[in-house]
């Protein structure tokens, strides 16, 4: 495993970390808990000490389950805990943004139950809050910190306008966009923030598994399949567009011995010096254990080169 530190945090940070979303059990892959569980040994085994998840995925269903695991096994001090607040999962269907003092004292307490600890290291807004104020929002975040329960404090899918604003009231120290060879939007922001000093954990890392070659054609999910409603990649035009991106990862799997193109994917977006850490979920061991050994290998420039021409050529 490969380390970094995590921007002014202080924080020592594995290059991966272990993404709970699918763990929650809704839109994704379904496995059992005993599964899961070892999914979260096999991290924490392999060097990941860095986990993020949220009460938002699935109605704090993934937050028990990672405070059930950390607990029986006795890898609370040996972790790194990410969750989130401002987003709530109301009624199997829907998410309501709510940042107001009120619901995130309610989020955090809740979440602290779940995961069976005194303090989460970092807390991130999930998502901004338009009927808010962002000095409320982050008077409250202040006086967790102040209270010990909250170490560091973040946002994930602001606007670089947003955090700007929000940093008027509050030391902001991390950030969480999506970030991939298939979602690059957002990069001028990343570099921003990264240059302000955040520690950034970039999501999506394998596109929701487009990027690890599984899925070679354009299939139907259910609609709250995260393939089908979050992820719009799988779906044409540009499903045919990634395609061509994933040829060009084939080709230097090939050239490097047939490695995973998950390993590919991964060290593409670690190469970039603004990516502090890739969060991959996994629900399974084997899995988790290959997107471990991807920090064993490492693409070099020419590799590199090539896949940011396939980039820019067909999903610029």
């Amino acid at each position: 495993m490969r380390y970094q530190m995590f921007g002014k945090t202080g924080m020592n940070v594995s290059k991966l970390t272990l993404g709970t979303w699918g763990m929650g059990g809704v839109g994704w892959d379904q496995y059992d808990d005993g599964t899961r569980r070892d999914a979260i040994a096999a991290a924490v085994e392999g060097g990941v000490n860095f986990i993020d998840t949220a009460p938002a995925y699935n109605g704090g269903a993934a937050e028990k389950l990672l405070g059930k695991t950390l607990k029986e096994l006795g890898l609370r001090d040996r972790v790194y805990i990410s969750t989130k607040c401002g987003n709530q999962y109301v009624d199997g269907i829907t998410y309501k943004k709510d940042s107001s003092p009120a619901a995130l004292r309610m989020q955090l307490e809740q979440s602290l139950k779940n995961l069976q600890t005194d303090h989460v290291d970092l807390l991130l807004i999930h998502w901004p809050d338009a009927n808010t104020p962002f000095e409320d929002t982050m008077g409250e975040l202040n006086r967790m910190k102040e209270e010990g329960k909250v170490l560091h404090i973040g946002v994930s899918n602001f606007s670089r306008q947003q955090m700007e604003e929000i940093s008027k009231f509050g030391s902001i120290e991390a950030y969480q966009p999506p970030y991939s060879m298939v979602q690059r939007e957002q990069e001028d922001q990343i570099r921003w923030a990264h240059e302000q000093g955040m520690g950034v954990m970039s999501y999506g890392s394998l596109g929701g598994g487009i990027l690890t070659g599984r899925y070679r054609t354009c299939e139907e999910y259910a609609p709250s399949d995260s393939r089908n409603r979050f992820y719009k990649h799988f779906h044409e035009p540009m499903f045919s567009k990634v395609m061509k991106v994933v040829d060009a990862m084939d080709e230097v799997s090939a050239e490097n011995g047939n490695v995973p193109l998950s390993w590919i994917a991964l060290n593409w977006s670690l190469s970039k010096d603004f990516i502090d850490t890739c969060i991959v979920g996994a629900q399974s061991r084997k899995r988790v254990e290959e997107n471990c050994r991807a920090m064993d290998f490492t693409l070099s420039p020419e590799d590199i080169a090539k896949l940011d021409k396939a980039v820019e050529m067909y999903l610029a």
